[in-house]
């Protein structure tokens, strides 16, 4: 499809979504500024992510670091802010940090040392983190598990030590729904999850959770970050 061709289509997607966060931050009483649209373009070509920011999307979200990293260094000319999104391995830190501003994937005590490490020998600037949290304790899935029984992937105990750290700096939570669970009782029970890690962590603010399919859930239950990929970018090709 011709550049024109595809603009078109991502600025009716964007229209869209962004009408969609609108209507759904008037239902719950609050003001669109408050979410950031974090468009999800894993498996989707360096030059979308092009169109994208030249239609004003400035946060961009990646889950694997081999394709993450290639776009973040053919768009450096661009002013993006790089979300690495997706379940992360210690030996990949050390390229993680050079081009994401923020890692949403955190999961255990040992994934937090190793991004410290990385970020202290390669930013000049701290790292923003989010804790994943496990919902529903299904830890193949990712995420660290509020009062879990596991310490190095207790939420408290993950977040305490990305707080402690010299590089990192502790923005709040990610969480994907189960999918077995209605979004209403998954991100609901995420805010309580959120206002408890709030008492400890008052500039814990962040809360990234929703996608195409249940953003409007997660604003009413107080997402400031919606991770969409689908309804912005259309239906993977598993070409692609």
């Amino acid at each position: 499809m011709a550049d024109t061709g595809r603009r078109a289509q991502l600025a009716a997607s964007l229209d869209e979504v962004r009408e969609r966060i609108a209507r759904a931050c008037t239902a719950a009483g609050r003001d669109p500024s408050e979410v950031t649209l974090v468009a999800v373009t894993k498996t989707y070509p360096a030059d979308d992510v092009r169109l994208l920011a030249g239609l004003g999307v400035t946060d961009v979200g990646e889950n694997k670091d081999q394709e993450a990293s290639g776009k973040a260094a053919e768009l450096s000319d661009l002013p993006l802010r790089w979300h690495f999104v997706g379940q992360l391995q210690r030996n990949k830190a050390r390229s993680v940090v050079t081009y994401a501003e923020v890692v949403e994937s955190v999961d255990s005590r040992r994934l937090a040392r190793a991004l410290d490490g990385a970020a202290g020998r390669h930013r000049d600037r701290p790292l923003d983190v989010l804790v994943q949290v496990s919902l529903d304790g299904d830890l193949a899935r990712g995420g660290a598990v509020p009062g879990g029984i596991e310490a190095e992937r207790d939420l408290w105990q993950v977040a305490d030590a990305v707080a402690g750290s010299a590089h990192l700096r502790l923005g709040g939570v990610m969480t994907v729904a189960p999918p077995s669970w209605h979004p209403d009782l998954a991100f609901e029970k995420l805010a309580e999850v959120r206002a408890r890690l709030l008492s400890g962590h008052p500039d814990a603010t962040v809360v990234s959770a929703g996608m195409s399919g249940d953003l409007e859930s997660a604003i009413v239950h107080g997402a400031t970050h919606v991770r969409i990929g689908t309804s912005l970018l259309g239906m993977r090709n598993k070409l692609r």
